[in-house]
């Protein structure tokens, strides 16, 4: 079987969520070719509409996408519906926040079967969508768990080539640089951190800031994107991992968990999800440091607590769930 995924239009090393489960669907006999979703993309899988035997659209720009496909080629299209539009809403006008709502909502109708990972986008899904499964994000735990040891010496010298103390504690950020990530105020923390080096792995809207903070600072480093495939070396050369957003899913806090990286967490929805596994706090900068200090203090009951949490959401059993929405909507 062979699927057409347009996934966000993001670089290659973030966001590798998609790319994890189309290896898993790849070892169960699925050929998936993963595209960034643009204008470019979307022609020309337009044009290669009899290449494919299904389409697959993750929110938000490859399910509009791929529902346009679908209704033009006669494709069967599973909708990946991976973000809540409360977050969409939060960071762009009301009006192009609901011209959004509006299409997703057609999307969810036009396709065969969308997989959706909020329960609080569950009601919407169910309204508009012919059949409907709920799924999560999930974590390559193996990779983390048990990094390679040539990820641990790769990490171990570019941070002694950023000239980060071998005896300082370590706070890294793995994800987006933009605002709804409370990035300006991690930043800020730092101040509140004597003998701790802020880490930040990733790109995004505030990359300038960052990189100023890390050239004016000795206890910030900001290596942009790094290889997936090297980020537990990162992991593993840290004392605490920061999650800065209002989220109870997000890849970042399962990574940490699977290295068994305490972790630090925005107090709000993530409450219910994560009880007392993380450190929480609020955006204040001077608490994000309380909370990173007692996250460090964890002992080895609360680590196998988090690893422990971690497990139960491995990419392979997730993809399962993906391999059997595409093979419901074929004949394969």
């Amino acid at each position: 079987m062979r699927v057409r995924w347009l996934t966000p239009d993001k670089p290659e090393n973030v966001s590798v969520g998609r790319r994890r489960i189309a290896e898993h669907l790849g070892r169960a006999g699925i050929d998936v070719t993963l595209r960034g979703t643009t204008p470019r993309t979307v022609l020309e899988s337009f044009r290669e509409r009899s290449a494919y035997d299904a389409l697959v659209g993750t929110t938000r720009a490859g399910a509009i996408a791929g529902a346009a496909l679908a209704t033009r080629t006669g494709t069967p299209l599973v909708v990946d519906h991976v973000d809540p539009i409360r977050q969409f809403g939060a960071t762009h006008p009301r009006p192009l926040a609901l011209a959004v709502r509006l299409a997703e909502n057609a999307a969810f109708a036009l396709a065969a079967h969308v997989l959706y990972v909020y329960p609080e986008e569950e009601p919407r899904v169910r309204r508009y969508a012919p059949r409907a499964t709920r799924t999560n994000l999930g974590v390559e735990y193996e990779r983390f768990a048990e990094p390679d040891p040539g990820a641990i010496e790769r990490a171990r010298e570019r941070l002694d080539r950023e000239g980060v103390p071998a005896d300082s504690r370590v706070l890294v950020y793995v994800g987006g640089l933009k605002p709804l990530y409370h990035v300006r105020e991690l930043l800020a923390a730092i101040d509140h951190l004597a003998g701790w080096t802020l880490l930040v792995l990733g790109a995004g809207s505030l990359e300038e800031p960052v990189g100023e903070a890390a050239s004016e600072r000795g206890d910030v480093v900001f290596l942009g994107t790094v290889p997936h495939e090297d980020v537990p070396g990162y992991l593993h050369a840290a004392d605490a991992g920061a999650c800065l957003v209002d989220d109870p899913h997000t890849l970042k806090l399962l990574e940490y968990a699977a290295a068994g990286l305490p972790a630090v967490q925005l107090r709000g929805r993530a409450e219910a999800r994560l009880g007392d596994l993380v450190a929480y706090c609020g955006p204040d900068p001077a608490d994000v440091a309380r909370a990173t200090r007692r996250a460090a203090r964890s002992d080895d009951e609360d680590v196998a607590a988090l690893r422990a949490f971690a497990r139960r959401h491995r990419w392979r059993a997730i993809a399962e769930t993906y391999e059997r929405a595409v093979r419901s909507v074929t004949d394969h």
